[in-house]
């Protein structure tokens, strides 16, 4: 019963074999063809590769924006990580290209490829600084401290000085403590208002114009200080001491906003990436889709694409 069987399937694996032995004969004649089939089979692959290419150029551009815009620092790296990882992908897809377009590739094909891969460096290199930029986050940071511990430091100097104005407002100097306690409140009031715009700034003219203003507030706001210190009743005064602690403590605040927002990182990658980094982009995306239409153009004997050989 056994032995029926095994001779009845004997045909069936002669069969197999000279299937399998068909098809890598057939592979075999297609690989050393060189007509029409296998010619618009390479013109389909360099085809989608481009396509490819043009995809994953987006997707880099997409993320690199993604990681100048984000508003943490864990959202730009990961943002910034898959920008990297979309760069590489094409730099490995421009290989690949390379490799299918030589030798025999025409002359047209391969000087765009050769101008794609000048145009791909440059945006390698800009966007290198982009991303390096972005994942500071230096003005966001800026921003924190100016609208957090600074103008938590700077209220409760304001109402320190509100009560020493109060308590001594009845006294023979309450005027000059009034005068100068509103003068040091101001002063410093206005140091704040100054550093929003310093922190959005990109012109470093601008920036000294600014710091300039600020420290002669400041200056201005530590002498009155100096004249409520002097006051006989008002120097050894508990709410005097907590303002003149949270003037110090509100210049240290301001020098370390002022040297993240010198470092202007968001602000810088923001342009490039509107100006460099665009125009980059653009001329990578043109040269890719000349490329792209001259493969399409390429002529293969005995293909017409739809249209009559002799047109009348």
């Amino acid at each position: 019963m056994s032995t029926k069987s095994n001779s009845g399937s004997v045909p069936w694996v002669i069969a197999g074999v000279a299937f399998l032995v068909l098809l890598v004969v057939a592979a075999w004649l297609f690989r050393q063809d060189g007509g029409p089939t296998r010619k618009l089979a390479s013109k389909a692959s360099r085809v989608d590769l481009v396509g490819r290419i043009q995809l994953d150029l987006v997707t880099a551009a997409e993320a690199e924006k993604s990681s100048v815009l984000a508003i943490t620092d864990e959202e730009s790296e990961k943002f910034a990580d898959q920008a990297r990882a979309a760069t590489a992908l094409v730099d490995r897809e421009r290989q690949d290209l390379g490799a299918l377009l030589s030798p025999d590739a025409f002359q047209r094909e391969r000087d765009l490829l050769s101008q794609f891969s000048e145009a791909f460096n440059n945006l390698k290199h800009v966007d290198r600084e982009v991303l390096a930029l972005a994942v500071k986050n230096t003005n966001l940071k800026a921003y924190s401290l100016l609208f957090g511990p600074a103008a938590d430091t700077l209220a409760e100097f304001d109402t320190a000085l509100d009560r020493v104005t109060a308590k001594y407002a009845d006294s023979a100097d309450g005027k000059r403590v009034m005068l100068a306690s509103y003068s040091a409140r101001v002063g410093m009031l206005r140091i704040q208002a100054l550093l929003a715009p310093h922190i959005a700034e990109e012109s470093d003219p601008k920036m000294d114009q600014m710091e300039a203003v600020m420290a002669e507030e400041e200056t201005k706001a530590r002498k009155n200080l100096d004249v409520l210190g002097g006051l006989v009743k008002v120097a050894g005064d508990e709410d005097l001491a907590v303002a003149l602690a949270r003037f110090d403590k509100y210049r240290e605040l301001k020098t370390r906003i002022l040297l993240l927002s010198r470092e202007n990182t968001n602000v810088r990658s923001l342009a490039l990436s509107l100006n460099q980094k665009r125009k980059a982009m653009i001329l990578c995306l043109d040269v890719l889709g000349a490329l792209k239409q001259a493969i399409f153009d390429e002529p293969i004997e005995g293909v017409t694409y739809g249209r009559p050989e002799r047109p009348r």
